[in-house]
């Protein structure tokens, strides 16, 4: 299956048609009146569907196994048509598409088999999906075009020329996949006059500005200090997202101080020294984070 491991919950929903088509208005007077002979089509068809949308993994390899908090069934008879919606939500990493289609699929097949004794020319039409709700279509990533991006790395051994920096790497790696221009990484020891200065100079010139490093208990683990008195408003929401996804899979996500936050139109944020830890912390709030710049232009939700 595919990785979603990097990925957020999020409030997804799907609903899925299909088209059961009946040969004589007999059977639709049959439906109408419950007088088809293997039961109500419609509650025995529903129990099916409901089924079916729960096995869509078991069934179906690529498809990943997740929570189902909610399905609906819905008729309606058009002539000779009964036509049937399947909704399905889950609050989840991945979408339900799949889901609802499978649900409608089954719905009209069992449909199908309870109707055929009476009805030798049912037919199963088009199968297909009418919308998705909470994915990356949902949630658009907002003009991120000519955003420049700092990149500050603040270690005392890495400023001596003692060991090869990583995480500096992953910042500006996942920053131009979102296809943004990046500065040359700069090296500050954990001075917190240093790293200061060297935020007010990238400021001019770079609308996002991350550090990485400084943000753990050592008594040399500056970067929060040094960044919190500089910013106009603080984004805790990001920052509670951050050691919220890094808490997921790792008991010590809880031990950082990242910061997140806005000085005049810059968005800072101050990460981890690990390069896993900032590769986490990036997908935690990006790309929604871009949303923030859309924000301080006045704009609304």
């Amino acid at each position: 299956m595919v990785d979603i491991t990097h990925k957020s919950n999020t409030l997804r929903s799907a609903t899925a048609q299909a088209t059961v088509s009946v040969s004589t208005i007999e059977t639709i007077k049959a439906i109408e009146n419950n007088k088809v002979p293997k039961g109500n089509i419609f509650e025995m068809s529903k129990a099916a569907g409901l089924l079916a949308v729960k096995k869509t993994p078991e069934l179906l390899p690529d498809c990943h196994p997740m929570p189902i908090e909610f399905t609906g069934v819905e008729y309606e008879i058009k002539d000779l048509e009964i036509i049937i919606k399947v909704t399905v939500k889950t609050i989840y990493k991945t979408g339900v598409e799949v889901e609802a289609m499978h649900g409608a699929s089954v719905v009209a097949l069992n449909i199908y088999d309870m109707l055929k004794p009476i009805d030798k020319g049912i037919e199963i039409k088009t199968i297909k999906l009418l919308e998705k709700k909470g994915g990356k279509s949902s949630f658009p990533i907002a003009d991120i075009s000519g955003l420049k991006v700092g990149i500050i790395v603040c270690s005392d051994s890495l400023f001596k020329g003692e060991g090869i920096d990583k995480s500096g790497l992953v910042i500006k790696e996942k920053m131009q996949k979102f296809g943004l221009k990046t500065s040359e990484i700069f090296i500050v020891s954990d001075d917190l006059d240093k790293i200061q200065n060297a935020v007010k100079d990238l400021k001019k010139i770079y609308n996002i500005i991350v550090l990485t490093g400084g943000t753990g208990l050592s008594p040399r683990d500056n970067t929060p200090e040094a960044i919190l008195p500089l910013l106009d408003k603080r984004l805790s929401g990001a920052e509670e997202t951050i050691r919220r996804y890094g808490q997921d899979r790792m008991p010590f996500a809880m031990l950082s101080r990242s910061i997140v936050g806005t000085l005049d139109e810059t968005l800072i944020l101050s990460l981890p020294g690990s390069s896993k830890g900032v590769e986490e912390s990036l997908d935690a709030v990006f790309p929604a984070l871009f949303h923030s710049f859309k924000m301080m232009n006045g704009d609304k939700h």
